[in-house]
């Protein structure tokens, strides 16, 4: 079990908040590397899965790991990172997402961004956990470079001071994939409100499921980038964000 709490007055400075919709056969390697990685910095953390109304095992999963279990009905990304955020106890909230593995120092710079750096909050760039075809591959790396030359946090991972996720009223629950794009904008015109910065860690990398192009045909994920880039009020249309909530049976 994660050594979760680490001061002796059981304060809590920072929150790990894990969005889990029917993740059983990702979330306990999430988990082994949040554990590792709250061990190696001294402030007093805690881990709150989400439950998005799985039907597996997810949340047997999340409290065999020390984790605090809430549980949100409605199946959309934006609600259950916010409903983990309403019972985080840490003025430091940390997003990340149940198929991703957290490299053991990210936790520690992103800690040290907020507490030392003047930053407010930012993201990191991010690759696969499998081998990618050379076009899935370009993609990436265009996403990497447009983030850290944007300021905008992939959905995998964020993180960010309290007062600004509250200031930016949360991660936008009228639209069900890309939330993370507009929840950086407002994070960022905060920050410059309030002489802070909201930047991409560019050389640490996260690594991250890469399922969806084993689920997906190359040309078909392009051909929905290219939907939502023409077409972006699709996002409010779950039915049209598929590719977010499928999950492999």
């Amino acid at each position: 079990m994660p050594r979760i709490l680490r001061n002796s007055n059981n304060m809590i400075d920072y929150s790990i908040i894990i969005p889990a919709y029917n993740e059983e056969n990702y979330l306990s390697e999430t988990l082994k590397s949040v554990e590792q990685a709250m061990n190696s910095v001294e402030l007093s953390g805690e881990i709150i899965v989400v439950d998005n109304n799985s039907t597996d095992k997810s949340a047997e999963i999340a409290k065999s790991y020390g984790a605090s279990v809430v549980f949100e009905e409605h199946n959309q990304i934006s609600r259950a990172r916010n409903k983990g955020a309403q019972a985080a106890k840490g003025k430091y909230l940390i997003f990340l997402d149940a198929d991703t593995i957290m490299p053991e120092n990210l936790l520690e710079r992103s800690l040290d961004n907020l507490i030392n750096n003047n930053y407010c909050g930012g993201g990191v760039t991010v690759d696969f956990d499998i081998p990618q075809n050379k076009f899935i591959t370009a993609f990436k790396n265009f996403w990497n470079y447009v983030s850290v030359k944007r300021s905008l946090a992939a959905g995998s991972y964020i993180y960010v001071l309290k007062e600004c996720y509250a200031a930016a009223g949360g991660f936008n629950e009228k639209i069900y994939a890309g939330e993370e794009v507009w929840f950086s904008k407002k994070c960022k015109k905060w920050g410059k409100r309030n002489n802070k910065v909201f930047k991409v860690i560019y050389d640490i990398k996260i690594i991250t499921s890469g399922r969806k192009t084993e689920m997906f045909s190359t040309s078909h994920l392009y051909a929905a980038m290219i939907f939502f880039m023409l077409f972006p009020f699709a996002v409010r249309f779950k039915s049209l964000c598929f590719i977010w909530y499928k999950r492999k049976q």
